[in-house]
């Protein structure tokens, strides 16, 4: 970023004088000296797992401009550069983030939902960029600390904001939606994520629901008409004011998906929204990601986007690392086709996984091949849910299964003798077995919740059988 993104008038106003002139303009904001550029403005954020305070010297050797640091700290600070001295830096950056949103003449998106957050995202990220300057969440910057860092790195021109907005229990999202003030928010699906916290899906689509609570006046809810949870949802948008507009599969629906044919590198999609016809080309595959699309190109019609401007824009769209994302191995005898769908995962999301890789046509002598890891928070429901993805690996055609997890074992040993390739207890196990099994033609995909470990097997696959990193 060329220009100052705050003027130190803005930063007295929110943080106090700091110590010192900082080192130069504020230019970007950062709480992880990982990542951090010169001229950023370093908040030291105490975390669960780390001070941020311990990384102060670090932050100004990196060419941080000036660090937010509790007050107690900043004498033992001080000598390293400019300090904003607070007395609690996560509520600092949250008041940075607070004046950002009041400050910007922006259009503001927020999404929620159980699965389908971060693709929904970015799909906006592409649409509205099309159309103005869009700044939007990096990653899956989602949470507490994640929502107002975002905020507070959005610059004052922006003309669409894009905001990803998570909860593992109730309560969280409404001080989130609270500082993003959204014109349109978003709910993609209800599945059982962190059921183990929330007890029910209909508590969980409360949970979603609060995002409704911090619409702009006259804002648009956007909701998922094939949810059973679909008429909460609706009461919930409506008790706060909202113009609500649908999409999904059925008759009912504002956004109707009509068909999504897999291509090579996406889908093509046939649609019909407001009772007019509509054909745009995915840049994803998956029918749950032409079904997201929809809500997106929804959401960018409330911002004031032309739906076919919205629609043809997605084609431009590619799925994340670990949702989706198609590599191409090379194995002794041939190419082996990857889907990487390893960031985290749940019963929906898993049988979206399966459905890409029925939909994925092996190459000659290929087999389709699995390879899943526990998916973890669904309390005493959770064994059950892993054995009932045996109907889902037959309706997929899976020719091969390679399970890791103590959940995964049911489903294991639920699969027919023939489609049983390894389980182990954890997912390092099970790489020696399944690069054994690979040969060209196959294709292969990798799935399961970020605390099973499944990231490191597509890591593993692609060093092993020195993949190509461009898509299938």
């Amino acid at each position: 970023m060329s220009e100052a993104l705050w003027t130190p008038d803005e930063l007295k106003e929110t943080l106090g004088a700091p110590t010192s002139a900082p080192a130069a303009p504020i230019r970007g904001v950062s709480i992880d000296t990982r990542t951090l550029q010169a001229g950023d403005l370093f908040f030291a954020i105490k975390g669960d797992a780390s001070d941020g305070h311990a990384y102060v010297e670090r932050a100004f050797a990196a060419g941080a401009a000036a660090a937010v640091v509790a007050r107690d700290k900043a004498e033992a600070l001080a000598d390293h550069g400019a300090l904003f001295a607070v007395d609690d830096t996560l509520r600092a950056i949250e008041r940075l983030g607070a004046m950002a949103r009041r400050r910007t003449k922006a259009r503001i998106a927020a999404v929620t939902g159980s699965v389908g957050k971060t693709s929904a995202k970015e799909m906006l990220r592409v649409v509205l960029s099309k159309v103005g300057a869009t700044h939007a969440a990096a990653a899956s910057y989602n949470n507490h600390w994640g929502v107002p860092l975002t905020l507070a790195r959005m610059p004052a021109s922006a003309a669409f904001g894009v905001f990803e907005i998570g909860m593992n229990h109730a309560g969280e999202i409404t001080p989130l939606v609270a500082l993003v003030r959204p014109h349109a928010a978003l709910v993609t699906a209800i599945a059982p994520v962190h059921i183990e916290h929330l007890g029910s899906l209909e508590a969980i689509a409360e949970a979603k629901a609060e995002i409704f609570t911090g619409l702009e006046p006259g804002g648009a809810a956007i909701l998922p008409r094939d949810a059973p949870q679909f008429d909460l949802l609706r009461r919930r948008a409506e008790a706060a004011g909202a113009r609500i507009a649908t999409f999904g599969a059925g008759r009912e629906a504002d956004a109707r998906l009509v068909e999504c044919r897999p291509q090579s590198r996406g889908s093509h999609v046939e649609a019909r929204i407001f009772g007019r016809s509509i054909v745009f080309e995915l840049g994803a595959p998956g029918l749950h990601m032409a079904q997201n699309a929809l809500g997106v190109v929804l959401v960018a019609h409330a911002l004031g986007v032309e739906i076919e401007a919205s629609a043809a824009a997605l084609a431009d769209f590619a799925p994340a690392k670990g949702r989706g994302e198609r590599i191409i191995l090379h194995a002794k005898d041939g190419a082996v086709t990857l889907i990487d769908e390893s960031y985290n995962a749940n019963p929906a999301s898993m049988r979206a996984a399966l459905d890409l890789l029925g939909a994925a046509e092996p190459g000659r002598g290929g087999r389709r091949i699995a390879a899943l890891g526990d998916m973890l928070e669904l309390g005493p429901q959770g064994p059950a849910m892993h054995v009932a993805l045996a109907a889902d690996l037959a309706r997929n055609r899976v020719d091969l299964l390679f399970c890791a997890g103590p959940l995964m074992r049911g489903l294991y040993e639920t699969a027919p003798q023939a489609m049983r390739g390894a389980w182990a207890a954890k997912a390092v196990d099970i790489e020696k077995p399944l690069f054994d099994a690979l040969r060209g033609g196959d294709v292969v995909m990798v799935k399961g919740s970020n605390g099973s470990r499944m990231g490191p097997v597509v890591a593993a696959l692609k060093t092993n059988f020195s993949g190509d990193a461009s898509a299938a």
